[in-house]
């Protein structure tokens, strides 16, 4: 079930965190521990694990893989032999007029380059499948990791920073592969086979090309690293704008109605500068590489060019063995060059897979499992021992919490707001873990326990209700999967929903919008407890379940509440008093501590601030006493 928290309860928690526009990677655990952030930096911003980890992935293609070096070998051997030939052409029909056999041979070459071509094209082909199914997992790698990483991850990102290594970061990553990696195959083969027919046909000319060789290493490794922090920098630039766009445009009436369009505006034009500064110190310094490794080809082919002229001239090797060489040592320095122009491809291909392999390398909250129940059936006896939170030691959310809640009780949470009700349900749920103490289900602490299991135990009914793309049907079985649709119309009868949706143009198979705009808030929530319902769940939490419902709503929602938490321990988070009275026990929450629990008479018996807060609402005292 989707989660969703109280912003109220959350403020302490806001207040000492990073801000969530910041870029970090930041995890609180208990005590403020950054968890998983040292692990994930210093494994994806090492460039070298940064490829051979992409590598890896393209390796699973291996099929794929070996027919594209089959196609690379074929191409690059038709490259290889086809300047031999023309210098064979040169020295033995052309220079001697013999031109007999010099047909053949032109024929025999332009076979070849048609073969060269077609290779070079099913390479290619072939090359963005076997790409594309590589980028597929690992797009599948990251959306499964954000399932699994905690909601304190959560908490410190916008949804559009995320959303940004799921789409812009992965897609530098495939512009990367599909530009360049069939080029470093092809280019890998060429150099090594040019260099050895070089050294076949002059050894002292191949050592004149290899000059510059020293001076190529020297200014990429020079270049390379500028660009590769330039352009990591330029995608957090682009990751914290889609982050500020996606806020934006989510709470574009509240921006609105308090007349923020200019500080907004301001706020984005801040991004955009950095994001253009970024992008173009990454670009120019990127653009270096081409005419750098271009001069330096040049350099070396022309003095190439002028010492096999001189051994010409003194009768030391053939016209055709200088225009052999000169055509490899072009196939030679073309690989470099082309790699160079493509550099910036490279590079922020690069840069993107780190962003992703960060993410990827953060622990998830389900990697120590605990013991499964196996069937064990949940009674719902909840007990918190001592039970104290905090997100930074110094800050302490709640302290000291101690109560039991007995099998089928209704438990009511009440207090002003920050006062720690929301973070209690969300410690029971392992959302979050505790600092101290303890928190036992059924006398087994929770922290020995199975997340899966113990959450399949719970069900949420919360004050925002979410609903999901897709038919009314599927939103209600998103309680549990294998329902069948009998079980799922029940459900929706127990929760007073069968009739609205009944009234609807196709009923169940209704098509809900993303946040199911398309239905009324009290709609919406009364699928959320049909689903609910569905699930089965032997403990209930209920977050503030009717507080922005209309009257008559609110007594259909409260039926179907009523129906939902029969024979359940129930976690009732509410501000009217009215809606708990018959709680079997009722919490008091202040300044993150259990300052009263009781029924509702007990409390009005010992005038302690329950008694205040129920004087507030129902006979107009004032809510300030509260403070004192």
């Amino acid at each position: 079930m989707p989660r969703q928290s109280n912003e109220a309860d959350r403020g302490q928690q806001t207040a000492s965190e990073p801000s969530k526009a910041s870029g970090g990677l930041t995890m609180p655990g208990p005590g403020g521990a950054a968890r998983g952030m040292p692990r994930a930096k210093e494994r994806a911003q090492n460039t070298g694990a940064t490829v051979r980890r992409l590598w890896a992935y393209l390796n699973r293609q291996r099929a794929g893989l070996i027919l594209v070096y089959i196609l690379t070998i074929l191409a690059a051997l038709v490259t290889m032999v086809t300047p031999y030939l023309l210098g064979v052409a040169i020295d033995r029909f052309i220079t001697p007029g013999h031109l007999e056999g010099l047909g053949s041979l032109c024929l025999l070459l332009l076979g070849l380059y048609a073969v060269g071509a077609v290779a070079s094209w099913l390479q290619a082909y072939v090359m963005t499948g076997v790409a594309q199914r590589m980028l597929q997992s690992l797009r599948g790698d990251l959306f499964r990791k954000y399932q699994l990483l905690p909601v304190s991850f959560f908490d410190t990102r916008t949804h559009g920073e995320l959303m940004s290594r799921n789409t812009n970061d992965i897609e530098n990553v495939s512009n990367g592969l599909n530009q360049t990696v069939t080029q470093m195959l092809t280019s890998l083969i060429v150099v090594i086979g040019s260099l050895i027919f070089m050294l076949r046909l002059n050894i002292w000319l191949t050592l004149v090309s290899l000059i510059t060789i020293p001076l190529v290493m020297l200014a990429t490794r020079m270049i390379a690293g500028v660009t590769r922090r330039s352009f990591k920098q330029q995608q957090e630039q682009l990751g914290a704008l889609n982050g500020l766009i996606e806020e934006s445009v989510g709470g574009l009436r509240t921006v609105q109605i308090f007349r923020r369009e200019q500080a907004m505006k301001a706020q984005f034009d801040g991004i955009n500068v950095e994001l253009n500064r970024a992008a173009v110190r990454a670009q120019i310094v990127s653009g270096l590489v081409g005419p750098v490794m271009n001069m330096l080809n040049n350099i070396s082919f022309a003095l190439i060019a002028a010492i096999g002229g001189w051994m010409v001239w003194n009768g030391w090797t053939s016209v055709g063995i200088i225009v052999s060489f000169l055509n490899y040592s072009r196939q030679f320095g073309r690989p470099i060059s082309d790699l160079a122009n493509q550099y910036n491809l490279i590079q922020s291909g690069v840069a993107g897979a780190e962003r992703v392999f960060e993410i990827l390398d953060l622990d998830t909250e389900f990697e120590a499992q605990g013991r499964p129940l196996n069937g064990q059936s949940v009674r719902g006896a909840v007990e918190f021992n001592q039970v104290a939170f905090a997100y930074k030691p110094e800050r302490p959310i709640l302290q000291d919490v101690s109560f039991r809640a007995e099998p089928g009780q209704k438990v009511a949470l009440v207090g002003p707001t920050g006062a720690g009700k929301t973070t209690i349900v969300n410690l029971l749920t392992r959302f979050y873990e505790i600092s101290s103490g303890s928190i036992a289900i059924d006398g087994r602490d929770i922290r020995e326990l199975d997340k899966k299991d113990l959450r399949r135990s719970v069900g949420m009914v919360l004050q925002d209700a979410y609903v999901f793309a897709g038919t009314i049907r599927e939103n209600i079985r998103y309680g549990r999967l294998e329902a069948s649709d009998a079980e799922v119309e029940h459900a929706a009868e127990l929760a007073n929903a069968d009739a609205f949706i009944q009234a609807l143009p196709r009923g169940y198979d209704t098509l809900l919008t993303m946040g199911g705009s398309n239905l009324s808030h009290g709609q919406r929530q009364l699928l959320t407890i049909a689903r609910a319902v569905l699930a089965d769940p032997a403990i209930l939490i209920l977050d503030e379940a009717t507080s922005s419902i209309d009257t008559r709503t609110e007594m259909h929602i409260q039926s179907a509440m009523r129906t939902l938490m029969k024979g359940r321990t129930s976690f009732v988070i509410a501000h009217r008093l009215s809606t708990i009275q018959d709680a079997d026990l009722i919490l008091f929450m202040n300044g993150g501590r259990l300052a009263e629990q009781g029924t509702h008479e007990q409390l009005l018996e010992a005038r302690g601030a329950y008694y205040q807060l129920y004087q507030s609402q129902f006979h107009g005292n004032d809510i300030e006493e509260l403070a004192n």
